[in-house]
């Protein structure tokens, strides 16, 4: 068995550790073995490079300059996004008592130094194929999918609190598929992903970010906080939109591709559509209820030209 990852590439790993030798001698084990490895040498960079681009395991050695182990995997398990993130901690002390704080603090294995090799290759295997087993998360962007989606909403409208939905899509992205390929497509859904994320992280008002899939994606927040998300939502998409096209489209601000009925025509560049159901003025039962109102009042915003959201103003 290889690095592979479910059909969609080399599995990814993350190795901290402030030894040197130590961090490449694994880092060249387990390239052989077919994983796509990132090595750094302390725990703050090792942070900074998960949210930046998480990987699908990360190994982390207990003792590191800047952050511990400890530290970064306390820093994964608050953060909404990573907190399902399998982290293996390393450490020189076997200690009952050093397992029993790594294993309080989320880590699903604890492994002794020196590290046997062969070990650490079972143990990042064996808890991958738990991982994805279990976790319901979108392959590309690696935001929840639509079990946790359905499981948040179903929370929300159960616990009788003010809440609001953003059902969010992308205009155009047939035509920007067609003209520029899957490659640069999967490019924009990763990039509106990046912007919905950055809400949440931001204190935005974001409170959960999905993926429902392909270029539907849903944010969970406050009815207060429903409008000004989604105008921020809105105004930071449009401006990364010009960075996905190239310099003659850029200039021409649209592209030219074919509609669904094979006729060439030009299309606008990608845009945002955005529909907000809320239980502020009418109550809310439920997932069903939910996407419901959301797929009707998106179609509402897709209409309009540009970016754009509609929020339900409807009583009944």
């Amino acid at each position: 068995m290889n690095g592979a990852a479910n059909g969609r590439g080399p599995a990814t790993i993350l190795i901290a550790d402030d030894a040197p030798d130590l961090l490449q001698a694994l880092t060249e084990t387990l390239e052989q073995e077919g994983f796509i490895v990132t090595a750094v040498g302390d725990g703050q960079t090792a942070l900074d490079s998960i949210l930046a681009n998480p990987p699908d395991i990360a190994v982390l050695d207990m003792k590191m300059p800047r952050l511990t182990g400890f530290q970064v995997c306390s820093a994964l398990r608050e953060d909404p996004l990573l907190e399902n993130l399998p982290v293996i901690i390393l450490s020189a002390s076997g200690t009952r008592d050093s397992k029993v704080a790594g294993l309080d603090l989320g880590a699903d294995d604890f492994i002794t130094k020196p590290v046997d090799v062969r070990e650490l290759l079972a143990r990042i295997r064996m808890i991958l194929k738990r991982s994805r087993q279990g976790i319901d998360a979108n392959p590309l962007t690696r935001l929840p999918g639509n079990l946790a989606i359905e499981s948040r909403v179903e929370r929300a409208a159960a616990g009788g609190l003010p809440f609001a939905v953003l059902y969010v899509d992308l205009n155009q992205f047939k035509a920007y598929n067609d003209a520029y390929g899957y490659d640069e497509g999967d490019r924009v859904l990763k990039g509106l992903a990046r912007v919905l994320v950055d809400q949440l992280r931001g204190g935005a008002g974001a409170e959960f970010v999905g993926h429902i899939g392909g270029d539907d994606f849903i944010v969970l927040t406050t009815p207060d906080r429903m409008e000004p998300l989604a105008k921020l939502i809105c105004s930071t998409f449009d401006a990364v939109v010009p960075s996905f096209y190239s310099e003659e489209d850029r200039a021409r601000g649209a592209i030219v591709a074919k509609d669904r009925q094979g006729n060439t025509k030009e299309f606008p560049l990608l845009s945002v559509a955005i529909g907000i159901c809320h239980n502020r003025d009418r109550k809310l039962t439920g997932f069903a209820q939910v996407a419901h109102l959301g797929a009707e009042l998106k179609k509402v915003a897709k209409r309009k030209p540009g970016s754009a959201y509609v929020v339900d103003r409807r009583k009944d």
